[in-house]
């Protein structure tokens, strides 16, 4: 979509002239080297589109796009902690080029940055969005320790994994919806339904990254091939297979994931074998399917204008059809 491509311009524009540009570099040259490194912006195109969608210029969006934005960015910086992750987007993460102390500090400031941001709109918008996002946030961060209790669990139930996705990554979506929709000063219901369509893309989006992280590449996704399997992440994939998989390899899913000897191209091979024999690929290209179509159905929920609505659902498939 042309107008995306724009609009992201516009947007990053804007942001560029946020980022704060003063001493001491240690602690904002990781947010500018963070707040540039590219990436898709799903989540502040959301807020925008949201704002138009519900039928307030763009322009008014901008803020809260910005903390969105800042707000999702600081936690990557501290999940890459969490996750000793190298690579994000491509480039070495904060820790790495800098060191863990910056790089959670650094974090801090984005977090306070992004709630700095919103400041700019009168009062009664400004509490919506400040106790939209300390719900949030906190959401975030249940999601985020429900991840890492899950990495000393044998199994993981479906459900707990499903629960853990959304707080961790679909609320947000969510949110960044539903913000576009508050700055407009749409209606309750419109919120709540808007919300609901930007949870279920997110929990079809997070599907989609477990599958892209095991069956995508490198170039395109950014980040390592098979490092959830190297991290022995409990994943939509791994838990499926562990439902579906017979006495021996159910055994043999756990030995691999719990042999820290093993080299992780062995590693990868062996599980993703387990995962192919049992169709796994299908399983997970079913649930994000399903997960659109609930997105779909709260859509039609809205009374937002008919041509907001199939842009919205043409946006959704696009997404779904992600390589990366």
């Amino acid at each position: 979509m042309e107008q995306l491509t724009d609009l992201k311009k516009q947007f990053e524009i804007y942001l560029s002239q946020q980022i704060p540009q003063k001493e001491p570099q240690n602690l904002y040259a990781p947010l500018q080297y963070v707040l540039q490194n590219g990436g898709k912006r799903i989540r502040p195109l959301l807020v925008l589109l949201a704002t138009k969608s519900f039928g307030s210029p763009i322009s008014e969006g901008m803020a809260a796009a910005a903390a969105i934005e800042t707000f999702h960015n600081f936690t990557l910086i501290h999940d890459d902690i969490m996750d000793q992750a190298p690579i994000r987007r491509g480039l070495a993460t904060v820790h790495q080029k800098w060191n863990e102390n910056i790089a959670i500090l650094s974090g801090d400031t984005m977090l306070v940055w992004a709630y700095k941001m919103l400041e700019s709109y009168e009062p009664k918008i400004y509490k919506q969005l400040n106790t939209l996002l300390n719900k949030t946030a906190i959401e975030v961060c249940e999601g985020q320790q429900m991840d890492m209790d899950f990495e000393n669990l044998a199994e993981v139930a479906i459900e707990d994994y499903l629960q853990m996705i959304k707080l961790k990554t679909a609320v947000l979506l969510g949110t960044a919806l539903e913000y576009g929709g508050i700055i407009a000063q749409t209606s309750p219901q419109n919120l709540q339904q808007i919300n609901r369509f930007g949870t279920y893309i997110g929990l079809a989006f997070q599907i989609q990254d477990d599958y892209l992280d095991t069956f995508g590449n490198k170039e395109d996704f950014g980040k390592r091939i098979g490092g959830d399997i190297i991290d022995r992440k409990k994943t939509f994939l791994y838990i499926s297979a562990m439902n579906l998989a017979n006495e021996k390899d159910k055994n043999s899913l756990l030995k691999l994931y719990q042999n820290k000897e093993i080299k992780p191209k062995n590693l990868i091979s062996e599980v993703i074998a387990i995962f192919k024999k049992y169709h796994i690929e299908a399983l997970a290209e079913k649930q994000i399917e399903t997960y659109t179509q609930k997105a779909l159905q709260a859509l039609n929920q809205t009374d937002m204008p008919e041509k907001e609505k199939e842009f919205w659902k043409g946006f959704a498939f696009n997404l779904m059809k992600r390589s990366s």
